[in-house]
């Protein structure tokens, strides 16, 4: 007999966070996170898998953070970052099994983003240094950053971290940078000589989530290789240590929104080759998941041993890929894998492609793909025996031109049990550049098992469908974009699915901001639960770790020059006409939507009598409804489902 998903069965879930095979692609090491139920916290463990007979071992205890797992080069050893006796500190672990070794004792714990050398004598890392541990948080201060905080992070002169190198025989630990940049993700030359990292949150950036790449030495000697680009990720050296191979763009002449490709860097003279120009589409997955799987999804650029190809996340529509792009000779690129799902590659050792895939119905599985012959096997089933027990929904996929005759794709998850036209709930992604698609979302089954269908659907400025459609909302938000959404509720009443009677809408972040545009233009929905919204674009840019610049972006300038640009996009501007019954959830240390955004909507209703609460969260960031502690992600799917049942169902 089988049941809908209900709220308590996040406790339930297992989420795949990491994987990388053992030096001779024999093994997999991977990483689960799963909620300890009694203590309502969340630990993460450590598992290898033999990948011929598929037996599994458990190599942590699972009552602690264990993440970020590494092999030496040789096979025998395993490096973690773990905070099992509090702060997170670097572990090694025989492969073999047995006790793992504290190998650092930082302060303020150590930062992760583990590399070892080519001759496994040394591991790079990242950490925050001690001689500069201070609780910026508790005494004054003065800042000097053009960002001085930033979401999840905090203030920035408290959280930034350095590079180091921990040589494993002698112990020696050497710091390799001090300059109050956020410095991370070391990756070795191959001669073992010079390390490429990123260098994030300058004191003088306004792009704080902008790295510039560096080079630095054994000695500390750095140099800057690439800067002033924009959305710069997964930079490694080709086999011959000549190239640097990086996904990017530039940002004089491409704004944000469109398309990341894949890049060339000469060392030797600077010279910047794109790779993927003539792809339609960006490399890199930007498929939103509510599932803290983070690492999982960052845009992996895996090598050939040649160095003549990368494997790559490309994104078209609602899917993502793992592609195969030439490195050299004509652009020429190729999808690799296929399906109604979202794929995240994770390891490449020679013919052999570990990759994680999600999709509709099931959240993260590790699958191994021999790109010589094409035979692809799934490696986990994570969550078989629990997805078993359940009544999982049926999901359609939806096309309909929107007002202007543009193609607009969403999909429609049914509810297990009921009859059409069902109570429905429009749920609005964030970014706004990122989309909806085929992977696994806790809030949209938690939804369809309580009786609701979900529609999903990627508006104009979502990502996956070309330039032209994901930079479309510039200095005009409210406009395509929701239409877009408008028409996609109509589509789904005209189908007999959705019920034109029973409609709630919500959204997180750039969702939050359209649900709230929503509501001050439309009484069609009964209810409606903001998370984490912009509501007025002029306070955003400058309370927001992003607002200096995306909000000149988006808008098309300076709140001073454009006065009429930022009141015309903001929901507050017509948050007095709202008569819909509003739910605002406000995690209260999010510095990119910052409280204020929910305070001032939340003021202007209370003050023209429109039915609002606030559900206030402690100590959460701006994705803590996804990735936050367990008692905050419980209480808002719990308040969401209190929230609908009162004023959708009962409508």
């Amino acid at each position: 007999m089988t049941r809908p998903i209900q709220p308590d069965d996040l406790l339930n879930l297992h989420f795949l966070t990491g994987a990388a095979l053992s030096p001779d692609a024999s093994k997999v090491l991977y990483t689960v996170n799963k909620i300890d139920s009694d203590k309502n916290k969340e630990y993460s463990t450590l598992f290898l898998l033999d990948c011929a007979t598929g037996e599994t071992r458990q190599m942590t205890g699972g009552r602690a953070v264990d993440a970020g797992a590494r092999w030496s080069p040789d096979g025998k050893s395993i490096a973690f970052i773990s905070n099992r006796d509090g702060k997170p500190q670097l572990y090694l672990l025989p492969a073999d099994g047995g006790e793992a070794r504290q190998l650092t004792r930082f302060k303020r714990g150590a930062g992760g983003g583990l590399a070892w050398s080519p001759d496994g004598g040394k591991i790079a890392f990242c950490a925050k240094p001690d001689a500069e541990a201070a609780d910026l948080s508790r005494e004054p201060y003065r800042v000097d950053r053009t960002v001085y905080r930033f979401d999840g992070v905090g203030y920035l002169d408290d959280a930034v971290n350095d590079i180091y190198v921990l040589e494993l025989a002698s112990g020696n630990l050497t710091r390799l940078t001090a300059d109050r940049s956020h410095n991370s993700n070391p990756r070795w030359s191959p001669d073992g000589r010079s390390l490429l990292y990123d260098a994030n949150m300058r004191p003088d950036a306004a792009r704080a989530m902008t790295p510039d790449l560096k080079l630095v030495n054994l000695s500390g000697k750095q140099s800057t290789v690439l800067a002033d680009w924009a959305n710069v990720a997964s930079a490694s050296f080709t086999p011959d240590g000549k190239r640097i191979v990086f996904v990017g763009r530039p940002i004089d002449g491409k704004p944000i929104g469109a398309k990341s490709d894949l890049y060339l860097l000469d060392l030797a003279s600077g010279d910047i080759e794109c790779r993927t120009s003539t792809l339609e589409v960006g490399v890199g997955g930007y498929i939103s998941l509510d599932m803290p799987v983070a690492a999982l999804s960052q845009q992996n650029v895996m090598l050939s041993d040649d160095g003549e190809s990368a494997y790559v996340t490309v994104q078209s529509g609602g899917a993502n890929h793992v592609y195969r792009v030439a490195l050299s000779g004509a652009e020429a690129f190729e999808s690799v894998t296929s399906g109604e799902c979202v794929d995240y590659p994770q390891d490449l050792l020679g013919d052999q492609l570990l990759y994680a895939r999600t999709t509709l119905n099931a959240p993260p599985d590790l699958h191994l793909l021999d790109l010589g012959n094409g035979a692809s096997k799934q490696l986990t089933q994570l969550n078989a025996g629990f997805l078993a027990a359940l009544a999982l929904p049926k999901t359609t996929r939806l096309t309909w031109p929107s007002v202007d005759g543009v193609d607009v794709e969403g999909w429609y998850m049914k509810p297990p049990a009921g009859e059409a036209p069902y109570p429905t709930i429009l749920y609005i992604h964030g970014g706004p550049h990122a989309a909806y698609g085929y992977g696994f979302h806790f809030d949209f089954q938690m939804l369809a098992g309580a009786g609701y269908g979900v529609l999903f659907l990627n508006h104009r400025a979502s990502t996956g469908y070309g330039d032209s459609f994901s930079t479309a909302i510039k200095g005009d938000w409210g406009n395509l974009d929701y239409q877009d959404l408008m028409s996609g509720v109509d589509h789904a009443i005209a189908l007999g699915l959705a019920d034109a009677d029973r409609l709630g809408v919500c959204g997180l972040s750039g969702g939050g901001n359209l649900t709230c545009w929503i509501i001050g233009q439309t009484t069609r929905f009964k209810a409606a639960t903001p998370q984490n919204p912009v509501t007025n674009w002029r306070s955003f840019y400058g309370t927001s770790d992003i607002g200096i610049y995306f909000g000149v972006e988006q808008m098309g300038g300076h709140p001073h020059e454009i006065p009429e640009v930022y009141e015309k996009c903001s929901p507050i501007t017509y948050a007095h006409r709202c008569t819909t019954p509003t739910l605002m959830v406000q995690s209260e240390l999010d510095w990119r939507c910052p409280a204020e955004q929910s305070e001032q909507f939340y003021t202007v209703l209370k003050a023209n009598g429109c039915i609002v609460e606030m559900l206030r969260q402690p100590g959460g960031s701006h994705v803590a409804s996804i990735s936050g502690a367990v008692k905050l992600r419980r209480a808002h799917n719990e308040a969401m489902l209190d929230w609908f049942d009162r004023y959708v169902l009962e409508s």
